[in-house]
């Protein structure tokens, strides 16, 4: 994504070698800005933000408990608690998205 390569010239951490082409840094996944002379041109982009949501779904949940957990000892696990609907997990693991 473009705002990863959003780095500040200081900060760029080298990611090619000398000479190598926009083309070529992009193709590897690194950022590429020529416009600094004297600092890294092909650099590693900013680590991608994510967070964590309980999923909307009841139906995408995956088991984080066992039968009869109580919401305290599943959120204590790090994990989602919603008590409905039945036949579903009531306690599953959050889900990991891109922001």
């Amino acid at each position: 994504a473009k705002c990863q390569c959003k780095v500040v010239p200081r900060e760029r951490t080298n990611c090619g070698y000398p000479g190598i082409s926009a083309a070529e840094c992009r193709k590897i996944g690194c950022c590429f800005n020529a416009s600094v002379p004297s600092i890294p041109w092909c650099y590693s982009p900013k680590p991608k933000k994510v967070r964590k949501m309980c999923p909307n779904d009841p139906y995408t949940r995956i088991n984080c408990g066992h039968p009869g957990i109580k919401p305290r000892e599943c959120t204590k696990k790090g994990c989602c608690f919603r008590a409905h609907p039945a036949g579903v997990p009531w306690c599953f693991y959050h889900r990991v998205v891109e922001e």
